[in-house]
C-alpha cells in the first residue's frame, strides 16, 4: 500500500518547486494548464529533436503540463490525451530524475516515488542522458492488453508509444523545451534496475529539459 505524504509536507515541497519525497510517497502535481500554448501549426513547424539540455530541473507547472499533455486524462470517462488500441492504456510513464525515480499516476495526476536513486546512468547510452533533468521511460504492460496475442503486443505498443512521444514533442515545441526520443536504451538492464514485472516491457526513452544556454 502506498503511503500518502502529509498535507503540510506536500505543501512545503510544492512551495520549493522541486519534486522531493520519501520512497513510496504519493506527490500530487499542480493542476495542468489546459488553455493557451502555441497554435498547432506553429508547434508542428517548431517540432524538432534537441540533444543539448540545461541541468535546470523543470518547474512544477511545466512538469505537470508535460505529463498531462503526454498521457493525461482529458475526459470524464478516463480516456487520455493519446489514443491506445481498444483503450488498453497499457503504457506507464516512468520519470528518472536527479533526486529519484517515479511513475506518473494519471487518474489522480500525481507522481509515485519508487526510489531515491539517480538512475540516469541506466536511462540511455548518450552522454546527455546522464546530465539532463528528466528522462521519460515508456513501459508497456502486456497484462493490460486483453485479447492481444504476443505478436500484437509489440505491434500495438510500438504504435501507441508513438502517439505519446509525439504529444511530448508538440508540447515541448509549444513551450520552448528541448526533447528527443531515444531507442538506444539497454532495455534488459533497465527492466532489472527498475524492478519491473515480467509482463512489463521497456519500449522507448525520451529526454526532456530546458535547452542548453
Amino acid at each position: 500500500m502506498q503511503k500518502t505524504t502529509p498535507i503540510i509536507l506536500i505543501a512545503a515541497l510544492l512551495f520549493t518547486g522541486n519534486v522531493v519525497a520519501l520512497e513510496g510517497d504519493t506527490i500530487p502535481l499542480v493542476a495542468p494548464q489546459k488553455k493557451g500554448g502555441m497554435p498547432l501549426l506553429e508547434a508542428l513547424d517548431n517540432r524538432q529533436s534537441i540533444r543539448s539540455f540545461s541541468p535546470e530541473e523543470l518547474s512544477r507547472q511545466d512538469l505537470s503540463n508535460l505529463l498531462w499533455a503526454a498521457f493525461g486524462v482529458n475526459r470524464e470517462d478516463g480516456r487520455r490525451t493519446a489514443p491506445s488500441a481498444r483503450n488498453w492504456q497499457q503504457f506507464d510513464l516512468y520519470l528518472i530524475m536527479p533526486g529519484g525515480w517515479y511513475v506518473y499516476e494519471p487518474n489522480h495526476h500525481a507522481l509515485i516515488k519508487l526510489g531515491n536513486e539517480d538512475l540516469r546512468d541506466h536511462a540511455g547510452s548518450q552522454a546527455f542522458v546522464k546530465t539532463a533533468p528528466l528522462n521519460l521511460i515508456y513501459v508497456a504492460d502486456h497484462d493490460r492488453m486483453a485479447g492481444a496475442g504476443p505478436a500484437n503486443h509489440d505491434f500495438y505498443s510500438a504504435t501507441d508509444v508513438g502517439f505519446i512521444s509525439q504529444n511530448v514533442y508538440l508540447f515541448c515545441a509549444s513551450e520552448g523545451l528541448a526533447t528527443v526520443v531515444r531507442g538506444l536504451v539497454d532495455r534488459s538492464r533497465l527492466h532489472d534496475v527498475m524492478k519491473l514485472r515480467p509482463s512489463q516491457q521497456v519500449v522507448l526513452g525520451q529526454t526532456v529539459g530546458y535547452p542548453a544556454k
